[in-house]
């Protein structure tokens, strides 16, 4: 009997997803921000309409130094799909790996990147992610600025009364980050917010580090 022949056509490629839009038009919006980390990951969400901004909540995944590392990716990614169906955010924005020189644990955090991207995606949540130096330079007007000054900033900004953690303060600056790009578009030659808004001065609110310098000279004696 006969072997039956068979035509092998090459499989079409199926069609890759095209990203989620960003709308066009912005009036309000919740931002959820990220800032991925393999021990610590911070969660921080704000509200934005207009010059207002609200924090509406902000907290910190902490995993041991001992958890499997594919353990921790998926507490990262049950953690941020918690995040999206309580404050259920219009966009999400997270910090990109900073380039060191460590090659493994570069690969580690672009993981914990994944999967944030990976649950936003599931959740239909459309996706930026911003440089650390972007962040600070948005957030308090210098890209080089330190910890304290892109905490203060943030807690001036959203008028903070509650305690949180420094992974949580950051993730609050990239949505403060990002909110701002989608409303003002990138800042004026100066750096500053208030450059950028004409706000600051005139209300006496803290936007940026070169307001709190101009509102409080006796504070660097």
């Amino acid at each position: 009997m006969p072997h039956a022949r068979y035509s092998l056509r090459p499989l079409a490629p199926e069609a890759a997803p095209a990203p989620l839009p960003f709308p066009s038009t912005v009036s309000a919006m919740i931002v959820l921000g990220v800032d991925p980390g393999t021990r610590h990951t911070g969660l921080g969400t704000v509200t934005v309409e207009g010059s207002r901004e609200r924090a509406l909540g902000a907290s910190t995944i902490h995993m041991s130094g001992d958890l499997d590392h594919t353990i921790r990716l998926q507490r990262i990614y049950e953690g941020v799909l918690e995040a999206i169906d309580a404050y259920n955010p219009d966009e999400l924005a997270v910090e990109l790996p900073f380039m060191g020189k460590n090659a493994q644990a570069m690969l580690k955090l672009g993981r914990a990147q994944a999967a944030v991207m990976l649950a936003a995606m599931h959740r239909e949540v459309p996706v930026a992610q911003y440089a650390p130096a972007e962040i600070k330079k948005a957030v308090v007007g210098n890209g080089r600025a330190t910890k304290d000054q892109v905490t203060y900033m943030v807690r001036q900004r959203l008028a903070l009364t509650e305690t949180y953690s420094e992974d949580a303060h950051d993730a609050l600056a990239i949505a403060l980050c990002h909110a701002a790009r989608r409303h003002t578009g990138p800042p004026a030659p100066g750096g500053s917010a208030k450059a950028a808004s004409g706000a600051g001065r005139k209300t006496g609110r803290v936007r940026s580090w070169s307001d709190f310098i101009e509102q409080n000279p006796e504070r660097l004696r």
